[in-house]
């Protein structure tokens, strides 16, 4: 085949292959007969009489796929720009008559000032706790990466400028999202019933990125009043955090007095002190009735409720905490209000087409 790489033989290799398994493996039947019995194609593996399904390998995998498929986007995304800005310098240096390297010298390096002495050591104070060496040792690789630094800004602003001057056109959409099936029913929810957008939260009232991200969460229900709910789901990591899972149940006998967010906010703001042996006073703190808050969080009364929780968070391929499902979108982390907006205003334009 003239003209064709060793990649491109790689690939049509493939194909090959490809073609005669579907021809010849079921996916096409030459000749008039139909096959007897036609394959069920979601069925993944069968065990003697059993089958596992596509469906349930894509629903216990179902928060990693949404991620690589949001990974997947982002990368493209940045390769997109990457190349866009190779084409812009190109471009730039051919009309000039330079080498992209003369150009980015000349419109560039040239240009960035010198890092100064006052601009390290201001640098190394306020990194001293995750740097590591002597001040001496430390001076001359801190001037490179503040070096490194200006020069990328720099650049940026560059190509940037290149770019308003020329006609650039992106046609990369972002994928339709995929979207988790998440059980709301019986769970604790802030907010209105009929709210547009759901936001689902998976979360360990020890972790400490669970308690980072509830001012977030808060800002969230602020910003967008009226227009989305709040539904708190346990996912305690016992193996991290022993007490996380006592604390949950702690949570749902205050719930059944109509204080589980009281209690809630409570015991992420003193996360650091509190020991189980506070939960009652917690309770007594929120005035309470304390002696059935007692009984109900002695007799563990709610341990299954919580455990029920943490299968359903691990069915769908939850590891960590916190995790949230924004209308079924996966978010994954103690994520900046930024990324929360964008999701939820993605949403609501969705909804209002």
């Amino acid at each position: 085949m003239p003209g064709l790489g060793r990649a491109e033989l790689r690939a049509l290799s493939g194909g090959a292959l490809f073609l005669a398994v579907w021809f010849f493996g079921g996916g096409f039947a030459l000749g008039a007969q139909a096959p007897e019995k036609k394959k069920d194609l979601r069925v993944a593996a069968r065990i003697g009489d059993q089958v596992v399904t596509l469906q349930e390998v894509e629903q216990a995998l179902a928060v990693h796929l949404a991620r690589l498929e949001e990974q997947k986007h982002h990368l493209m995304e940045s390769k997109v720009e990457e190349l866009i800005e190779g084409r812009l310098l190109g471009q730039e240096a051919k009309r000039r008559g330079f080498t992209v390297e003369a150009l980015l010298k000349a419109e560039v390096f040239s240009k960035v000032p010198e890092v100064t002495d006052t601009e390290v050591m201001t640098f190394i104070t306020q990194n001293r706790a995750r740097l590591k060496g002597e001040t001496a040792d430390l001076r001359p690789k801190v001037r490179e990466h503040l070096m490194n630094e200006k020069a990328v800004s720099l650049q940026r602003a560059y190509v940037a400028g290149l770019r308003q001057k020329t006609r650039v056109e992106v046609f990369l959409k972002e994928p339709e999202p995929t979207r988790v099936s998440v059980k709301v029913e019986g769970a604790f929810v802030k907010g209105p019933k009929d709210a547009p957008v759901t936001i689902v939260e998976f979360s360990d009232f020890q972790c400490p990125f669970c308690r980072t991200v509830v001012a977030t969460v808060k800002e969230v229900m602020r910003q967008f009043a009226g227009q989305v709910k709040w539904v708190y789901r346990d996912f305690p990591l016992s193996s991290l955090h022993p007490q996380a899972h006592k604390a949950a149940e702690a949570a749902r006998c205050a719930g059944e007095q109509g204080k589980f967010w009281e209690y809630h906010d409570l015991l992420f703001d003193s996360q650091a002190q509190w020991a189980e042996t506070d939960f009652k006073r917690f309770a007594d703190k929120l005035k309470l009735e304390t002696k059935s808050f007692g009984l109900c969080l002695d007799s563990g009364k709610h341990q299954a409720a919580v455990q029920s929780d943490v299968d359903d968070g691990a069915g769908l391929g939850i590891t960590g905490t916190p995790t949230f499902f924004i209308n079924g979108r996966v978010l994954v982390g103690a994520q900046p209000l930024e990324n929360f907006k964008k999701i939820i205003g993605a949403e609501l334009r969705k909804k209002s087409d």
